[in-house]
């Protein structure tokens, strides 16, 4: 009798069950008829079908998908000690003059990093560099380079407060006939760089049914060889900027600014998702040179930006010296007033003469004149009783002071042979600024803490100590300012690879590329 009746409840309770799930499934098949019913009966079919596209957004050809951000933010970069910017090599962006760092973008930013008591190392983009994966991956830690705020942009980087309003606009040769309006793109064909935020506009304007095409070309060319491009007749129109515009046109003749293509575009700098703190440093300071209110339009400017702003966008004189400077750089390979003293001296000595030129950077800022408090003199800080130069008048003279500092250089390069590349030059840099002794008694007190006497970090941890009675007056040569010594391997390396970097530039193969629009400057230039 108890079995039937369990029996009886099972096969009830099933029966409800399956009533219940039936009942879900026409309510559910109702609810998605009247849904269907509603929106065929309410929505244009050409609205469903972008409706559609909204749930998988084109993805533009030739766009690359960024990687996901390296955990890195402010408090690690202060610990570093060293600050890493993303930028371009040009007058606007970063640029040597006579040895010396110049640029909108890196004096900017240079007064950004000087308010926390950073260094900076300069990470120059090379043709093809996508800087939103540098940053990405940790390579840099600020883009600052005419960095538009883009939609694509935006959703793979935080941008800064904005610092400029910046327009793009069409770019064609005087005898081009068009009217003011956007309209006049059709048919045409415009050449800009593949991943640059003129190329975005265009794929918009195409989404939007301008008849246009797009001619992709080497990113070996920047926007002031693309707009002689078009003077000479090469292109047929380009993009620019409307204030990289006002400066080229100084030099550049025949071409005339078109219609905007897009106006109001913000200017930042570009950091790493997930870095808050840093975004929020960059932003007091961006906002104490720079406001925008978007109800009225009004800009305000500090003294400082208004400054900068004259002096690499407004002066045509300071522009015309700047691009000479620029050129020398990039087509002629020059770094310093010193480099053909240099180069041969350091080539038959097996020295990258790079790496002099930025010990010079460093030690005396060129000045063949330079005496330090300890007695050291010259371009490359000789010390009188260590020089094999016996009169010391003759250290003054820039080739006789040059070479005595590559016989130093690379008696510590061979010393340190043994090492890896990093260590030997960050230990071979220790040697030249505080002596041998000295590096001798920071790696003994890396070994006495049981870490690696070979280690640059280790050795500078060392050093440190050597500030500190207690550690030097048990080191044989006693005192050393360590930490002058450790900021001088960090400041002479991060211009070591800077000036890796923009001696690229001169390579023949991007020169190769270039040289018809260097030719045609010359050419503008004179008319």
């Amino acid at each position: 009798m108890e079995k039937n009746n369990y029996i009886t409840r099972v096969l009830m309770a099933i029966m409800v069950i399956a009533f219940i799930l039936a009942a879900v499934n026409i309510a559910e098949n109702d609810a998605k008829d009247i849904r269907q019913h509603d929106i065929n009966n309410v929505v244009p079919y050409d609205v469903l079908d972008m409706l559609q596209e909204e749930q998988e957004p084109v993805q533009h050809e030739n766009i690359p998908q960024a990687h996901e951000p390296v955990d890195l933010d402010f408090p690690e970069i202060l610990d570093r000690g060293t600050i890493r910017l993303i930028t371009n090599y040009n007058v606007g962006s970063y640029f040597l003059q006579g040895g010396f760092d110049r640029g909108f973008e890196y004096e900017f930013f240079a007064a950004f990093a000087r308010k926390h008591d950073l260094n900076i190392e300069i990470i120059i983009l090379q043709p093809g560099d996508d800087p939103v994966e540098m940053l990405n991956r940790g390579e840099g830690d600020i883009i600052a380079s005419n960095f538009i705020k883009t939609p694509w942009r935006n959703e793979r980087v935080s941008f800064s407060e904005p610092y400029n309003l910046i327009s793009q606009h069409l770019i064609v040769a005087d005898s081009t006939v068009m009217a003011r309006l956007p309209e006049d793109l059709d048919n045409m064909t415009i050449s800009v760089r593949k991943h640059s935020a003129h190329h975005e506009t265009l794929v918009e304007l195409q989404d939007q049914g301008h008849q246009f095409e797009i001619d992709l070309i080497a990113e070996a060319m920047d926007t002031e060889a693309l707009v002689v491009g078009v003077a000479n007749g090469r292109f047929q129109a380009t993009v620019a900027d409307d204030h990289e515009f006002s400066t080229i046109q100084t030099y550049v003749k025949g071409v005339t600014l078109g219609p905007a293509l897009a106006e109001g575009l913000p200017v930042g700098w570009g950091v790493r998702k997930g870095a808050g703190q840093l975004q929020k440093e960059v932003d007091k300071y961006i906002y104490g040179n720079f406001k925008y209110d978007e109800e009225s339009g009004k800009i305000w400017k500090s003294g400082f930006m208004a400054l900068l702003l004259n002096r690499y966008f407004s002066s045509r004189s300071r522009i015309e010296e700047h691009r000479q400077d620029v050129s020398e750089l990039m087509y002629f390979g020059v770094l310093s007033p010193y480099d053909d003293m240099i180069r041969p001296e350091a080539e038959s000595r097996g020295v990258d003469w790079k790496l002099v030129v930025a010990v010079m950077a460093q030690e005396s800022a060129f000045r063949p004149n330079a005496i330090s408090f300890a007695g050291a003199v010259g371009l490359m800080q000789i010390i009188p009783r260590f020089s094999e130069v016996r009169d010391e008048a003759k250290l003054m003279d820039p080739k006789t002071n040059i070479d005595e500092g590559l016989r130093y250089l690379k008696k510590h390069l061979t010393h340190y042979a043994y090492l890896d590349e990093e260590n030997q030059l960050a230990l071979t840099l220790a040697s030249y600024n505080a002596g041998v002794g000295h590096v001798a008694d920071a790696r003994r007190l890396a070994m006495d803490a049981n870490k690696d006497p070979n280690d640059w970090n280790d050795v500078a941890e060392g050093l440190l100590k050597l500030t500190d009675q207690k550690y030097y007056r048990q080191a044989r040569y006693g005192y050393c300012r360590g930490t002058e010594t450790v900021d001088y391997v960090r400041k002479v390396l991060a211009r070591y690879k800077t000036y890796q970097a923009i001696a690229r530039f001169a390579d023949t193969t991007v020169r190769d590329e270039v040289e018809e629009t260097i030719l045609a400057m010359g050419r503008i230039s004179e008319n």
